[in-house]
């Protein structure tokens, strides 16, 4: 695997054994990252902070993913956001890609496939953030002193 770049995740998954162990290996791997046990409580951590990439399970009591992905991409439309999903909820990944998810993974996965579309999104993200500025940059420029 290549070298990992260090971004931001947030984990959004109502079981804490899962949540727990998937911080904690990101943290191993250098990632800065957090966790939220329901959709409510991770949409209020994702507009008071500064994350690159929201890993959010889709069945979750208080608010399930779908209803949490909708409400981040008003909030903070260049958050990158894959769904976790199960065997049975695999509508609801396709559903949350019509929504603007980048992708989903279908649990129990690999931790590996797990970072790998981690980074995948992160990089997607840094290249949107990178555009948006050389455009401001190319119109400041354009502007008349």
């Amino acid at each position: 695997m290549t070298e990992m770049k260090k971004f931001n995740v947030l984990v959004v998954d109502d079981e804490k054994e899962f949540r727990e162990m998937t911080i904690k290996q990101l943290l191993h791997r250098g990632m800065d990252a957090e966790g939220a046990e329901n959709g409510l409580i991770g949409l209020e951590m994702v507009e008071k902070g500064n994350f690159d990439v929201v890993l959010l399970d889709v069945k979750m009591p208080e608010m399930d993913g779908i209803e949490a992905l909708r409400k981040i991409r008003q909030a903070k439309p260049l958050v990158e956001v894959v769904l976790l999903t199960g065997h049975a909820s695999v509508n609801s990944g396709i559903e949350g890609m019509k929504l603007g998810a980048f992708d989903y993974l279908m649990k129990p996965m690999e931790f590996d496939e797990l970072l790998d579309k981690l980074s995948d999104a992160f990089e997607k993200r840094r290249i949107q953030l990178e555009k948006i500025e050389t455009a401001q940059i190319k119109k400041h420029m354009s502007l008349p002193s």
